[in-house]
């Protein structure tokens, strides 16, 4: 009996250690680890940027003026053209056609002016504006004609009166004078690509060719000589800025610390 129960849990034992064996182990599928992305914010202030571009317009002062003074007649073209940030190419295209009644003289001014130079922006324009109030500087040409129409002979003696004026019609062709002026002015943006604005020059001349026996009372583009080389002007413009490209504002190095 004994030996019996011996062999039987032997052969339990034996089963077992079989059963154990034959237990396949299933391998152990790792963990995937999460991948974290961080989204990078991009600057959200926009480049700044200054337009540069071509603008045109005309005085409204010459062009209204025929208007109420019938002696004068006459029209004036502006331009000017961003060269750098502060400094802008300028230039004025003008015809006048002036009736001077001097105490001794009456005559007829008729000619063509154009005058060039640079126009240097002393404001300091923040975010998008395009304002200027500038200080230039012109050189003017101007070629005429003049038509004395009426004269009157001066009498040193009063007893006798003022002599009647004389009549005279004779013209004088191919003059011309030369000048120099400081042009200081505004122009203001009122409108998407829109400006008015006005202007006061002090000019001298350089040059000056006179007819024989009497003064140029009037030079167009100098307008009236007053009793020297020097004269004054003023205008009154409206004009349209035309774009052509934009260049980025580079902002120095110690704005950028601040």
């Amino acid at each position: 009996m004994l030996s019996l129960f011996t062999v039987q849990a032997q052969e339990t034992t034996a089963n077992k250690t079989t059963i154990t064996n034959k237990t396949e182990t299933k391998p152990v599928k790792p963990t995937p680890k999460k991948v974290v992305t961080q989204e990078v914010k991009q600057d959200s202030i926009p480049v700044k940027t200054d337009r540069y571009g071509v603008r045109f317009g005309v005085d409204l002062y010459k062009l209204t003026r025929g208007f109420y003074d019938s002696d004068y007649k006459g029209i004036e073209f502006t331009g000017d053209y961003r060269l750098t940030k502060k400094y802008y190419l300028a230039a004025e295209l003008g015809i006048e056609n002036k009736t001077t009644d001097d105490d001794r003289l009456n005559t007829t001014t008729k000619g063509t002016y154009l005058k060039a130079g640079f126009d240097y922006n002393l404001y300091e324009n923040w975010l998008d504006m395009e304002n200027i109030i500038s200080i230039g500087l012109r050189y003017g040409f101007s070629t005429f004609s003049q038509e004395l129409n009426s004269y009157k002979i001066y009498n040193s003696d009063p007893y006798w009166g003022e002599l009647p004026p004389e009549v005279s019609g004779e013209k004088f062709s191919g003059l011309s004078a030369s000048w120099i002026e400081v042009n200081a002015g505004v122009k203001a943006k009122v409108f998407n690509n829109v400006f008015v604005g006005f202007s006061v020059q002090l000019k001298t001349l350089v040059s000056n060719k006179k007819p024989n026996n009497f003064d140029n009372l009037y030079i167009p583009g100098f307008n009236r000589t007053y009793d020297g080389n020097f004269g004054i002007g003023f205008n009154y413009t409206v004009s349209y800025f035309i774009p052509i490209y934009k260049k980025k504002i580079v902002i120095p190095e110690t704005e950028a610390k601040k």
